[in-house]
């Protein structure tokens, strides 16, 4: 074993247009750079409460608790679960893709009876069918859906969605990992219970939080436990922590991700979180209308098609690996395939700093130019 030091780092720069991360905005990068404060810090403190005052606006979440988790996009799917549910709690699930599947693994995980509402990938549950599973069990403490599903580009219709459950006992939670920032919002308007999503798509910023939300009748569901949630993503703990003062500590909280995160909160409230998602709409649909003008077709279906996620199905006799890999490889751009169980496709986001129809071209101008040197028959 050789015991000389290793290189210095030097990673290629890459354009991220992928299903996330994204690459980072360079607000957040140079945040990261400015003097570490210790997780107890007072001055600390006041950019905690900033970041929370900020993410509240961003989700449209008057009431509540907002913070962001220390930890993933999958970390915050999981704090959902088990802590507004115990085991042999009955939760409705509706999947249509491959992060639908992984709630319903992770509530089986976690001891529940679930009721799986599955539809074909790039096919989002109509809210009839979710609807028709609440009222066959009427004892089901939560329903969870994913309003953007990462692994086809498909949008759940989120806000008809809460209006019908109101005035129902079940709580709704939400998957916004591919939208917060980049798609409409309004956890408090449209009555969701929780919601959790990450720092590296829309957000723009490093790989490594997941803001939440958690509506006040979901605190009084994790009040009212049996048994106790887990400690590191404990509502009260962390609310202890983020919200009240003076701060009681929890854990050592990742400081620069969250100045990144405090720099992209603050740019996203000065460009207007309405404006942008009109960006990322504008983005979005620019590319989408290029692909079928290109003779390809979208893997969501009409009427469902997120903007900033567009799921492209590798044509018959196309070598979708190999076309992704010589994108990269040849212009070092990145984007994403087909999760495991999904029909061939690329999917490529246009998130945060990349959701600009420039971006757009750049990305499908590539795609279209390999794809023509492996014998697809598309045009530019």
């Amino acid at each position: 074993m050789t015991t000389s030091a290793a290189a210095p780092l030097a990673p290629t720069e890459r354009l991220l247009c992928g299903p996330g991360p994204t690459n980072v905005d360079p607000i957040a990068l140079a945040a990261m750079q400015r003097p570490i404060l210790g997780h107890l810090d007072p001055e600390l403190q006041d950019i905690l409460t900033e970041v929370v005052r900020m993410l509240r606006i961003v989700y449209r979440a008057p009431d509540g608790l907002v913070l962001p988790l220390q930890a993933t996009g999958t970390s915050g799917m999981e704090t959902g679960l088990v802590n507004l549910t115990q085991p042999g709690d009955t939760v409705i699930v509706g999947a249509s893709g491959y992060f639908g599947r992984r709630l319903i693994e992770i509530a089986k995980r976690a001891g529940c009876d679930v009721v799986e509402v599955v539809e074909d990938w790039g096919v989002h549950v109509p809210n009839e069918r979710l609807l028709a599973a609440a009222e066959e069990h009427p004892d089901a403490v939560l329903m969870a859906v994913v309003h953007g599903e990462t692994s086809t580009g498909s949008l759940h219709p989120l806000a008809e969605l809460g209006a019908a459950m109101k005035d129902s006992s079940t709580l709704l939670m939400a998957d916004c990992v591919t939208t917060l920032g980049g798609t409409e919002l309004d956890i408090g308007g449209w009555g969701i219970d929780y919601a959790y999503s990450c720092t590296q798509k829309c957000v723009g910023s490093a790989p490594g939080m997941s803001p939440i939300a958690v509506s006040e009748a979901a605190i009084e569901r994790f009040d009212a436990r049996r048994i106790p949630a887990p400690f590191a993503f404990d509502f009260n703990l962390l609310k202890k922590y983020w919200v009240d003062r003076p701060t009681v500590y929890h854990h050592t909280a990742p400081i620069l991700h969250i100045y990144a995160l405090y720099e992209v909160l603050r740019a996203t409230l000065d460009e207007g979180v309405q404006e942008r998602c009109a960006r990322h709409v504008a983005a979005g649909t620019h590319l989408q209308e290029r692909v079928r003008v290109a003779g390809m077709r979208l893997i969501a279906e009409p009427g469902h098609q997120l903007p900033q996620l567009s799921a492209i199905r590798v044509p018959d006799g196309v070598d979708g690996k190999a076309v992704a890999s010589e994108l990269l490889s040849e212009h070092g751009i990145e984007v994403g395939g087909g999760l495991p169980g999904a029909p061939p496709m690329w999917r490529i986001g246009l998130m945060g700093p990349n959701a600009t129809t420039q971006t757009a071209d750049r990305v499908l101008d590539a795609l279209l130019g390999v794809m023509q040197r492996h014998g697809a028959a598309v045009s530019a």
